[in-house]
């Protein structure tokens, strides 16, 4: 057995004993259910997805048929809260498009909506079985620490990754990879000596050196929200803004000092928001008035949900 073949072993090895098999896309040949939850998974923890909305999505939409028979109004509901509505528009597009399934062709993957590299790789790899590397976030830090990398350019990492692709079990490879990362192989204090690689890998004196995130940049927004209340229903109207576009929020309105009813913070992907609401008479021409009694447990972006105790 060639060095190359051991780290394999014992990588796998590692996977069978610790591993996270009891994830419910991982127990599905269905390949629609684990492209869900490959969206739902793009900047969103597992434990989130999991607990509140992969079964629930998969309860009103349980095929890619299903889900392309909906409206995007119905897909956005469900999709309400969990952030990054883009995904959920694009997943809706999708479907309509492949109508039953989905193609096993990586370069076909990637001409459908929101499917870029990753996802059409990890679609290849954990639902067609196919011989492909993925990358992901976790694999990616394991893969710079493990060949002590300098130069992170996806290029570099995704060549590497091929390198070390296990072409005799190429699926359970990237999902102990995976695993590794987010369990072991961690951005900070890795827990190097329970690793599998930690024999041969050319990053672990200087872990963190090779992980050092890059300073985020935000961008600050005001928001002006118009609040107008009659026989206990409140006027929304279908947000025209790309964040939220499709979805309900207030009435956008010029700010006027003595109509201020008070303001809250929320952040959206790299935005900073100040949402500031204001008293107000006008009506859009758009207008949907919704019940307040029904106001926090529908499925309306948790932007607009936070002003709920200013009425």
């Amino acid at each position: 057995m060639n060095e190359l073949s051991a780290v394999h072993k014992k990588l796998i090895e590692w996977f069978e004993e610790n591993g996270r098999h009891d994830l419910p896309w991982r127990n599905t040949d269905d390949i629609y259910h684990i492209y869900l939850s490959e969206v739902m998974l793009q900047q969103t923890q597992v434990n989130r997805v999991m607990e509140e909305y992969y079964s629930k999505f998969l309860k009103y939409f349980p095929t890619l048929e299903s889900l392309s028979n909906a409206t995007l109004e119905e897909v956005l509901s469900l999709w309400s809260g969990l952030g990054y509505y883009s995904r959920a528009k694009n997943l809706h597009e999708c479907a309509k498009l492949c109508k039953t399934s989905l193609p096993d062709d990586f370069q076909k993957l990637q001409k459908l909506p929101g499917i870029g590299r990753y996802t059409a790789s990890a679609i290849c790899s954990f639902g067609y079985n196919q011989c492909v590397p993925v990358v992901d976030t976790n694999i990616k830090r394991v893969i710079r620490r493990f060949f002590a990398l300098q130069n992170d350019s996806d290029k570099v990492i995704w060549e590497k990754a091929e390198h070390f692709l296990n072409k005799k079990d190429p699926t359970r490879h990237n999902l102990a990879l995976m695993d590794l990362g987010s369990m072991v192989c961690t951005p900070k204090a890795p827990a190097c000596k329970k690793c599998p690689l930690e024999n041969i890998c050319e990053g672990k004196e200087n872990a963190e050196e090779f992980t050092k995130a890059k300073k985020k940049e935000y961008v600050a927004m005001e928001l002006f929200f118009g609040i107008h209340i009659k026989e206990n229903k409140i006027a929304m109207t279908p947000s025209t803004n790309g964040m939220y576009k499709g979805m309900l929020v207030f009435p956008q309105v010029d700010p006027i000092e003595e109509n201020f009813i008070g303001n809250y913070k929320h952040s959206y992907t790299k935005y900073r928001l100040d949402v500031k609401l204001y008293s107000s008479d006008i009506i859009p021409e758009d207008v949907v008035w919704v019940d307040l009694d029904e106001f926090l447990d529908g499925h309306y972006p948790s932007l607009v949900k936070k002003a709920a105790k200013f009425f």
